[in-house]
């Protein structure tokens, strides 16, 4: 069970009804082709840009996401897993046993984070899960068409920003901790990874 610092029932009784009119969408997406999908992201950029905040967008967003990892993943997050997202997005912290989905529920915020366009950073303990969770859940990303990279130890300069300049970029604390540092220790701004 998602454990949140805002106490999980209250957190349930104050998002709740959030929780519904995200799964109001679902018989809507069902219906929608992959290319129409891939255009609901689209949809939601030009929204973004117009001035619609990302808040007012996340029920739908999530929805939306929640289809796509059905389609390319089997997986649909469960109603909890969705308020696993709202609170991560909220920059809550949300405690989660091994084995309920943490991986799946990142795909959530990360996936509305993404089409701002500011992109998003996803950060995992080991290179090991850096690669299996671009390549898995980067999967959801990119079968709505946000770009996914990754960032690794000894990677090429040239490499790292293309993997910077993604939508949703996944890598280690320590990867980028020690790339910030880097970073802010070159003059020329053509060297930063960042």
């Amino acid at each position: 069970m998602i454990k949140l610092f805002d106490t999980t029932e209250r957190f349930k009784r104050k998002y709740g009804s959030l929780v519904k009119r995200i799964g109001s969408f679902e018989p809507e997406y069902q219906k929608l082709t992959d290319e129409e999908m891939m255009a609901k992201t689209n949809e939601f950029k030009g929204r973004y840009e117009r001035g619609e905040t990302l808040e007012k967008m996340l029920p739908e967003a999530f929805a939306l996401v929640r289809e796509a990892a059905l389609r390319t993943l089997k997986m649909r997050p469960y109603d909890v897993q969705l308020l696993g997202g709202v609170a991560l997005f909220q920059g809550k912290v949300a405690e989660m046993k091994t084995g309920e989905g943490k991986t799946l529920v990142s795909t959530l915020p990360a996936y509305l984070e993404g089409i701002s366009g500011k992109g998003c950073h996803i950060i995992t303990v080991n290179p090991y899960l850096v690669k299996r969770d671009a390549d898995w859940m980067g999967g959801v990303h990119r079968f709505l068409g946000l770009t996914v990279g990754h960032i690794e130890n000894e990677q090429e300069a040239v490499d790292k920003r293309a993997a910077y300049a993604a939508d949703v970029t996944y890598g280690t604390n320590s990867e980028f901790g020690f790339d910030y540092l880097r970073d802010n220790m070159i003059r020329d701004a053509k060297l930063k990874t960042q």
